[in-house]
């Protein structure tokens, strides 16, 4: 549904910190994870939009709709795997500010294609507080921009959205860097919360 930016944070990354052979001096500053991340959502068009309703079990099989969450902050990130160095980083990050994004009144949801049972193991393995949904026939991810064809064939690619209590998108974070990103996230929705408030 959403338009997706082909640079990836990976290759930005790369282009940032120069080419082989650039001296230390010629060589320009690289880019922290936090202005990577902003780079990319100031290319996104989404916010404002109408979050793509979807309903998917959570790790128990209780399915879970963004119809019924309205009313609260909504942090819904996509990611490839469970049980991956990546995934797993940015799950107990979210997991250890959990209470935060609770008392913002925010509801955080990881979702992948992986099963209900998958996800049990992993919230075991890492002792994770989170709700992980499944998405196996990658509709909602579809929906949300997070299913995407390669050369390689079709993906799921980390990226999150930050839903309004009314249902809006209210900032987008296309290219997603897993360490740290639970935190950028809690400070955008804290943002977000301060803007709404003035």
């Amino acid at each position: 549904m959403f338009a997706r930016t082909l640079l990836t944070a990976a290759l930005a990354s790369l282009l940032l910190a120069g080419c082989n052979g650039a001296t230390e001096t010629s060589r320009p500053a690289v880019a922290t994870p936090l202005e990577m991340e902003e780079a990319a959502s100031a290319r996104t068009d989404v916010a404002g939009r109408p979050a793509p309703d979807f309903t998917l079990q959570d790790q128990t099989g209780k399915p879970v709709s963004l119809a019924d969450l309205r009313g609260r902050w909504v942090v819904l990130y996509f990611y490839p795997k469970d049980d991956t160095p990546g995934c797993a980083c940015q799950a107990t990050e979210f997991t250890q500010l959990l209470t935060e994004f609770e008392r913002m009144d925010a509801r955080v949801f990881g979702v992948s294609e992986d099963s209900p049972e998958s996800h049990r193991s992993f919230i075991r393995k890492y002792n994770l507080k989170l709700d992980l949904l499944s998405d196996p026939a990658h509709d909602t991810m579809e929906d949300y921009g997070a299913w995407v064809g390669t050369p390689f064939g079709n993906r799921v690619i980390r990226t999150t959205y930050i839903i309004g209590p009314d249902g809006t998108i209210r900032h987008h974070f296309p290219e997603v860097i897993p360490e740290g990103h639970a935190q950028r996230v809690r400070d955008k929705v804290r943002e977000l919360q301060g803007a709404q408030s003035r």
